[in-house]
Parts: structure tokens; C-alpha cells; sequence
């Protein structure tokens, strides 16, 4: 095979796969944009703002992000993080000591247990105290279980954020490689016009003719 034509063939494949990379880096790109636009949406609509720093509390202070966001609108994926974790989660853990939604639902069964055992021994003091604590915990759930699960969809939202911050990333690594692939698919044209046709690919060297050996009579 000539050298020219495996030079042109390899660089109309390399073209081609520049066409392809490009191709998934739109694709890329859009997903990324989609995702960007689509998760500060969601936020706006949640109308969340981070409190001024003048209101924050010791413990509050003691985030760097909820001082850095300190009274501005929650739009992006990392203030969603910041919020649900250091602000919601703070709160969740100092509203009922750490305790969960789950957690909590065993200690109002635990109560109801010993709500009925008073009202069966007649001690009407016992009864009237553990329904003061059932109705606490069963306060301290409520608010739990709305903070946990303004949590959950806000870390929702950051997880979707990375996905698309990923997908910018790939695609930035995917337009560098095509544009590598066409510089490449460009100087195997150049190099195609330049060669001579006649020249084959990888054409065996002459092998020199052995020398005749003069036999005496």
C-alpha cells in the first residue's frame, strides 16, 4: 500500500472520530446546562435565604459557608449543601438531641406503653406527666421530620448540581480531545500530499546480490 493512501484513510478515520467526540460534547454540554438551569430553578422556588451574620448564633458562626452565605438567596447546588448540613442539620440535632424521625417514633411508643400502664394502675399524676412528654416528642418528630425532609430534597438538589458539574467537566475533556484528534487528522493530510505517491508503506530494502565465487578448473 502507498504511503499517501494509508495516510489519507487514517486521517479520514481521525476526522470522523473528531465529528463523534464533538458530537458527545455537545451532548454533554447540554446535559450540564440542563441540569444547571433546571436545579436553580427548584431552589429559587424554595425562596430560601441564609440568615445576616449579624443573626447568626455561636454555633451557627462556627460554619464557614453559613457565614460566607450569610444573607443571601439560596440559587446553587453548594448553598443548598451548606444549608441542609450545617443549618438544617445543626438544628435537627439540637432540636430533639440528635435523636431522628425513626428514633423518635420508638420513644412515643415507649410512652403510649407507659401511658397505659399508669391509666391501668389508676396513678392519674404518671398519666398526666407522660402525656406532657408525648406531646413534646411528638412536637420534636413533627418539626424533625419537616426539617429532614427539607434536607433531603435540597442534598436531592446538590447531588443532581454535581452530576451536572461532572458532565461540564467531561465535556470540556472531550472537546480537547477532539480538537487533538483533527490537529492530528490535519498533519496526516499534509504529510499525505507531501509524500511522493510512488512511496510504499514499510517497502522491504533491496537485498544485494551475493557475490560470484569463481571456481578454477
Amino acid at each position: 500500500m502507498k504511503r499517501r493512501t494509508l495516510d489519507i484513510l487514517f486521517s479520514i478515520g481521525g476526522v470522523g472520530l473528531a465529528g463523534l467526540l464533538l458530537v458527545m460534547g455537545v451532548v454533554m454540554t447540554g446535559n450540564a446546562n440542563f441540569s444547571k438551569k433546571y436545579v436553580s430553578d427548584q431552589l429559587k422556588q424554595e425562596k430560601i435565604t441564609f440568615k445576616s451574620a449579624a443573626t447568626l448564633t455561636d454555633e451557627e458562626k462556627q460554619a464557614p459557608c453559613l457565614v460566607k452565605y450569610a444573607g443571601q438567596a439560596l440559587t446553587t447546588p453548594k448553598q443548598a449543601e451548606c444549608y441542609a448540613n450545617n443549618f438544617i442539620g445543626l438544628h435537627i440535632k439540637t432540636t430533639a438531641k440528635g435523636k431522628t424521625y425513626a428514633q423518635l417514633g420508638d420513644v412515643q411508643t415507649d410512652l403510649r406503653a407507659q401511658i397505659a400502664a399508669a391509666q391501668k394502675n389508676g396513678d392519674a399524676a404518671a398519666v398526666a406527666d407522660l402525656n406532657k412528654q408525648l406531646t413534646d416528642v411528638t412536637s420534636q418528630r413533627e418539626t424533625v421530620f419537616k426539617g429532614e425532609t427539607l434536607r433531603g430534597i435540597l442534598l436531592t438538589s446538590y447531588g443532581f448540581g454535581v452530576l451536572g458539574m461532572k458532565a461540564q467537566q467531561a465535556s470540556t475533556v472531550i472537546y480537547l480531545g477532539c480538537a487533538l484528534m483533527l490537529a492530528l487528522s490535519m498533519a496526516g493530510f499534509v504529510h499525505a500530499f507531501v509524500t511522493p505517491k510512488t512511496r510504499a508503506f514499510a517497502a522491504p530494502e533491496p537485498v544485494a546480490a551475493a557475490p560470484k565465487v569463481k571456481v578454477s578448473a
